[in-house]
């Protein structure tokens, strides 16, 4: 089985930290590694670094050199230019069909995901190769047992249990669910038959190749020019004539919410995973508890609660007296204080630099 992380995207949600030239996946959110680091970190010993490749753009291939020096320089593979992820994991597919269509294949996310119960990760993957070895027509979904009721991610519905590979349950798959309303979420979580929906999942070239082709021809059309020229002296011609002319398309829209539920599996487990591609999401899974803070940096909170602080400044000092439900940014150039609630409101607010003096910022 081969995996690839896909470490595209700026991460407005982690502004002022994430930004266009330096996004999310490439920073030190988490100790003194890079989320894609980490990231990688959690597929040993289970992959070789032969078998493991980076999907971003040509824009962060000497970071992503410069942080996984040991990735062979063929496992990266650069967009020239960022298209959204239905075109991103197209352009991957359309590489791997020359190599070896009908190998299982795993495709992850590696810019703001943190997983804690690595074992139980990975055991969910090779229980997943198992089963797409024995059915290359398949797709295995990997979801987490939710926490809580999330109204913030997507959900996968499953039905009966249909196989145990390794101890590891498999359900048949029955279709998803996008940020429900609170009480439509409260009655997921209980009802054992809904995972968060990660985006994981583990299939063929074969099988999402043939899913292109079916529900998105005219992107299909494109992607088969760009994979009849791979591996020949006309490839980068091709792709960077080509590509940038793809039209934007989410890959859930175009393909995965197309598929046929027979011809996939759900495996849910509480893999520990988090979303920590928005501050409170990062606070959510490093906090010991609800009313713990959570600080980066050189902090110092007195009579304070539940507030997340970050201080990427190591000669100041950040003091905080009497505060609670705050997020604190100190990147530099910019200091951000906002309450928890007002996060979603970051994205629209950088946006709105665009044409300013702020721009620079994003």
């Amino acid at each position: 089985m081969k995996v690839v992380l896909f470490a595209g995207g700026v991460g407005t949600r982690l502004w002022p930290l994430s930004r266009k030239k330096t996004p999310k996946q490439f920073g030190k959110i988490i100790g003194e590694d890079s989320m894609l680091q980490i990231a990688v970190s959690k597929l040993f010993p289970l992959f070789k670094w032969q078998d493991i490749y980076i999907s971003t753009g040509k824009q962060y291939a000497e970071t992503v050199r410069k942080q996984l020096p040991k990735l062979p320089k063929g496992n990266l593979l650069l967009e020239p230019e960022m298209r959204d992820v239905g075109p991103a994991v197209g352009l991957v597919i359309a590489q791997f069909l020359k190599q070896d269509p009908n190998q299982p294949i795993a495709l992850l996310w590696g810019s703001d995901h943190l997983i804690k119960n690595t074992k139980l990760f990975q055991n969910a993957l090779t229980s997943a190769n198992k089963l797409v070895k024995k059915d290359p027509n398949s797709i295995v979904f990997v979801g987490q047992k939710p926490r809580f009721a999330n109204q913030n991610l997507g959900y996968i519905e499953f039905g009966r249990e249909i196989a145990k590979i390794d101890q590891v349950p498999v359900y048949e798959f029955i279709g998803f669910g996008y940020r429900p309303h609170l009480s439509t979420a409260e009655r997921w979580v209980k009802d054992g038959k809904h995972a968060w929906n990660l985006g994981y999942f583990v299939t063929t070239p074969a099988f999402l190749w043939q899913s292109f082709e079916q529900f998105a021809p005219n992107l299909f059309k494109q992607l088969k020019e760009i994979s009849e020229a791979y591996q020949t002296k006309n490839y980068e011609t091709v792709l960077n004539l080509v590509y940038p002319k793809i039209e934007k398309v989410s890959f859930d829209n175009a393909i995965l919410e197309r598929i046929d539920p027979q011809f996939g599996r759900v495996i849910s487990a509480d893999i520990g995973w988090s979303d920590v591609g928005a501050w409170e999401g990062l606070k959510e899974a490093l906090e010991e508890s609800k009313e713990a803070n959570v600080s980066n940096g050189n902090v110092l909170l007195e009579n304070s609660f539940d507030n997340l602080v970050y201080n990427y400044e190591d000669e100041k000092l950040l003091v905080g007296i009497d505060l609670e439900d705050l997020l604190i940014v100190n990147s530099g150039d910019v200091i951000l204080v906002c309450k928890k609630t007002s996060v979603p409101k970051i994205k629209t607010l950088v946006e709105s630099f665009k044409g300013t003096k702020h721009e620079k910022l994003t």
